[in-house]
């Protein structure tokens, strides 16, 4: 620990009216102290934990045998017999021929068979490509293909079996093997892996096969969503995936009693913060093979669930379904997530009484996380300037062009930091452990894409900082993020604003636009828009109000419940490309006005 945070929670110990006295200067002091000494415990726990995780799911296999390791559709798959049938795919694999640091695709739906066939491959120090079951045809080639892979594995579902019989011309050599088919043939190209699974016994594989691995080594590939371009395989090494289940762990304050939900897709790093978190600490996964709003609360009631994991839009869904007296009859005691919007965030706390949302923002590659444990609705994380200068890889919000997500410099090349209130571009330090040579890798791809990722002499010379291509805004000493939409969905007749950026013909920088989908019942007339104009007028400043609107009649979200973007922003406001009505915000009229094509190009030469 520094001298400065040993001094600091030092005199944070003393009694009387030295603390009163920081608490009335201070008024955050608490807060920090609070997340000082989780990032104490977190570093503390990763530190002593140098074990790979299927090492840690290998112990409690031996100590906790016959304790529920997965809870799927009723059925209980113990411990011992999880690491029976992974010891059983590993059997399999090793007769391949395959070894550490060979890489296989797999391709699955949540399924208990997932979980054994990733620890399988663990167990021979394999490299596991998690591939997107919802890709079809060139984006389902590229993912595979970019990882390098030697065999692909699909699980159950003839959804994915389409679809990589479909592209077997283009995976070249690989050899596929389908889980699922029972006794039903397989078609050519492809095997079966259930007679294998049947005549292979689950005789336990030795440590020291993957005894020469560290935890540098890779794990596995989580591929990044591909919303703006194909999927980049990220790469996760034993190290990360371990830490974010120790992340996890704290943030959540797991216990091996406790029964983690999750309903995300395992392909998706957040599933395997939950994932990693409970092999880790021995606890319990409840799995969904898909999120269903009407029966999550009734999951968690009949197994007892204590914690949840969410992202993106989920609540929007369960706020959805009629109330029920049962809304707070359940005994899941924290929320962990990210995407959590203000407006959703509220109503969540007053119908469902969690006792604690815990928020926190980072990504699949990124170096670093913020988190909001304190139930601050819309806030991602906790950036103090206290907190800032305590820290050892440090984070800023910085200034950017809007058209190409770069920081912008000053004239000594520079990034240029954002004051309160303004939007800024989140990058951070990259730590020095993870750069080797002057590089730092993120992906297996080209070098192109990870050093399009590095902000290269950020702040002070040969420094190294990560652009995680996101905007958040500094709300005092909170980090908030997508503001424009909280503003605009506190309207009665929105139900949901997606906010984005587009470009202008002829013209430097990005627009703001935003797609809405209304309420049941509502409509997009002239009061409404009339009150929309009012609103954002009022409540956002003139650099923030959305200059122009699109209207939805469904709001686009990926598998994952995030926002999908890329669509909206390739369209724009082309009104030759966009079949839904679009406005523009029409300073002379004082609303939101309908854009067509006769007034368009007066808009633009004459507006922008």
């Amino acid at each position: 620990m520094k001298l400065s945070e040993k001094i600091l929670l030092g005199s944070a110990g003393t009694a009387g009216a030295g603390v009163i006295a920081w608490r009335t200067m201070f008024p955050w002091i608490r807060d920090d102290l609070k997340v000082i000494k989780l990032v104490r415990q977190i570093g503390k726990e990763i530190q002593a934990s140098q074990s790979l995780l299927i090492d840690k799911f290998e112990k409690f296999a031996a100590q906790i045998p016959h304790k529920p390791f997965i809870i799927f559709e009723d059925n209980l798959f113990s411990y011992e017999l999880v690491d029976q049938m992974a010891c059983r795919v590993a059997n399999i694999v090793k007769s391949w021929g395959l070894g550490p640091r060979d890489c296989v695709a797999m391709i699955f739906h949540n399924e208990p068979a997932f979980l054994w066939t990733f620890l399988g491959l663990q167990k021979l120090g394999i490299t596991a490509a998690l591939i997107n079951s919802n890709l079809k045809m060139h984006p389902l080639i590229h993912s595979v293909l970019a990882a390098n892979t030697k065999h692909v594995i699909v699980g159950s579902g003839d959804d994915l079996l389409g679809a990589i019989t479909e592209v077997l011309d283009g995976l070249g050599n690989q050899k596929i093997y389908v889980q699922g088919l029972g006794s039903l043939p397989a078609p050519t190209g492809v095997h079966s892996f259930d007679p294998l699974l049947q005549v292979t016994l689950p005789v336990a594989i030795s440590p020291t096969v993957r005894a020469g691995l560290t935890l540098a080594d890779l794990s596995c590939y989580i591929y990044t969503s591909g919303t703006t371009g194909t999927p980049k395989p990220a790469l996760i090494s034993n190290g990360r995936l371990s830490r974010s289940g120790i992340t996890t762990r704290c943030l959540t304050s797991l216990k091996p009693e406790d029964r983690y939900y999750v309903v995300l897709p395992v392909f998706h790093s957040a599933a395997w913060m939950a994932l990693s978190a409970c092999i880790q600490t021995g606890a319990t996964v409840v799995l969904k093979q898909k999120f269903s709003a009407s029966q999550f609360w009734p999951d968690c009631r009949r197994h007892k669930v204590t914690v949840i994991h969410y992202i993106g839009e989920l609540f929007r869904y369960l706020i959805a379904q009629p109330p029920s007296e049962l809304d707070t009859q359940h005994s899941v005691r924290v929320a962990l997530g990210n995407g959590l919007r203000k407006d959703i965030w509220v109503e969540v706390s007053k119908r469902f009484k969690i006792p604690l949302i815990a928020e926190f923002y980072g990504a699949t590659e990124g170096v670093t996380a913020i988190c909001n444990i304190f139930n601050k609705p819309g806030a991602v994380g906790r950036l103090s300037p206290l907190l800032n200068k305590l820290d050892e890889y440090p984070k800023a919000l910085v200034k950017f062009d809007y058209a190409t997500a770069v920081p912008l410099r000053d004239k000594n090349g520079r990034c240029i930091r954002v004051s309160v209130g303004e939007p800024g571009l989140f990058i951070a330090k990259v730590p020095e452990y993870l750069i080797q040579n002057g590089q730092f890798r993120i992906y297996q791809s080209s070098a192109e894409a990870n050093e399009a990722k590095l902000v290269r002499d950020a702040f002070e010379p040969g420094d190294i900082y990560m652009n995680f291509g996101d905007v958040l805004v500094w709300k005092g000493e909170n980090v908030s993020t997508t503001e424009v939409a909280n503003v605009i969905t506190a309207l009665e007749f929105v139900h949901d604003a997606n906010v984005y950026g587009v470009e202008i013909p002829g013209k430097e920088g990005r627009a703001g636009m935003m797609a809405l989908t209304l309420n049941e019942g509502h409509k997009l007339g002239p009061k409404e828009l009339k009150e929309l104009y009012e609103h954002v007028c009022q409540e956002l400043p003139s650099y923030a109000r959305p200059i122009f609107v699109r209207h939805l009649d469904n709001a686009i979200i990926t598998s994952t419940f995030k926002q999908q973007k890329f669509d909206l922003v390739k369209e724009g406001f082309d009104i030759n490309k966009v079949k839904d009505p679009l406005y523009y915000l029409d300073s002379e009229r004082s609303t939101y006005s309908p854009l067509s094509a006769s007034d368009l190009t007066k808009f633009i030469s004459s507006r922008l």
